[in-house]
């Protein structure tokens, strides 16, 4: 499968997947009619990617998943219109059997209250068009930007913050990451690249070389940074080919996972992520505080702890953003900022998230505590 640390196997390298085509598709090769691709070969699926194909979709499909009752199907279903359900397996067989509150199928189950407006919520909370300079490029941060490869995502998760981004309008094709290339060099300033979305790791190992090749081929990137929760809800995303990849790029390079719970750090995540700090990857972790989840001391500490054990470090601990549809996950400041004392007493402080939230239109995050 592999030779000389590189995949010899012939892959699609596409640089944008449709976000109809990944809620909807049935297998990989279905996903491809939404693919703006600028090679196209044939397909040979890891095993990651048959577990993104594998997918739950419905409300009725997860409930019945973890052995509960879909009695107000009706109210799920109608929350899924706007924002569709989509939920890999390994990441459900981490949920506890017949519990409708357990913290990780909170993260991900549809409720009703997505369907009704709160005062304060809107669709662009953090006015991110206004800083959407180019198709697939946000330029919010002086010397960072964010480039958007994908609008997918491996799991929907119902706090997402860019449930309402316009995807449709930032399709990264050759000519958008030309002209991207372009504004980044006619922007000096500029000195690393974040990869966002949707997830960036829906990209192949392959389709992820290629992009790197390009940015490293600009000479004032001295950093790259991936976000992703993909490797959270399936832990075989974290391949030995992305690894050596990163390891020997001519950028620094960091991973910020997206963890909300110490459940979600099951044994085969936790090696996979050790695997990858001893190689010598810089591991972050961003979490989200969410009511219902992970809104107590206690749980934020074990979520540290745990992820202490896979070679992680905490990065930021993020309040919600209002974006419509998520106010039911609101925590306010003033219960934020008790939980995060209470943490800072439990913790050594390297182990401690920073408290932040993002205001609209200034030049970084606000630390809270």
């Amino acid at each position: 499968m592999t030779e000389g640390g590189l995949l010899t196997r012939p892959l699609l390298f596409a640089l944008y997947f449709d976000p109809g085509t990944i809620h909807d598709c049935a297998d990989m090769s279905e996903q491809t009619a939404g693919v703006q691709a600028l090679t196209l070969n044939t397909i040979t699926e890891d095993n990651w990617q048959a577990d993104l194909r594998d997918s739950i979709r419905s409300a009725s499909a997860l409930l019945n998943a973890v052995n509960l009752s879909a009695d107000d199907l009706g109210e799920h279903e109608r929350a899924a219109l706007e924002f569709p359900i989509r939920v890999p397996l390994p990441f459900v067989a981490r949920m506890i059997p017949g519990d409708p509150h357990d913290p990780l199928l909170r993260q991900v189950i549809t409720d009703r209250a997505e369907t009704l407006p709160a005062a304060g919520f809107t669709e662009d909370p953090l006015e991110e068009a206004n800083a959407n300079a180019l198709p697939g490029l946000i330029h919010k941060y002086k010397s960072r930007v964010l480039l958007m490869p994908t609008s997918a995502c491996a799991v929907h998760c119902r706090y997402c913050f860019r449930r309402h981004f316009p995807y449709a309008d930032n399709r990264l094709d050759e000519t958008a990451l030309a002209n991207i290339i372009n504004y980044i060099k006619q922007n000096p300033e500029i000195n690393e690249v974040i990869l966002s979305g949707g997830d960036p790791l829906i990209l192949d190992d392959i389709a992820l070389d290629k992009l790197m090749t390009v940015l490293e081929g600009v000479t004032q990137l001295k950093r790259l940074r991936i976000h992703t929760r993909l490797p959270v809800v399936i832990p075989a995303r974290l391949t030995d080919v992305l690894a050596e990849r990163l390891q020997t790029s001519s950028l620094n390079t960091a991973m910020v996972i997206h963890c909300n719970h110490p459940a979600e750090l099951d044994a085969s995540l936790i090696q996979r992520l050790r695997q990858w700090r001893n190689r010598g990857i810089t591991l972050l972790n961003q979490s989200v505080l969410l009511s219902g989840v992970n809104d107590s001391a206690e749980t934020l500490a074990q979520l540290s702890e745990r992820l202490d054990d896979a070679g992680v470090l905490p990065y930021y601990l993020h309040l919600t953003d209002p974006v419509a549809g998520t106010a039911h996950f609101h925590t306010d400041d003033t219960q934020a900022i008790d939980i995060h004392r209470s943490l800072r007493a439990a913790l050594p402080g390297y182990l401690v998230p920073r408290l932040v939230r993002e205001i609209a239109g200034e030049t970084s995050k606000r630390v809270v505590s």
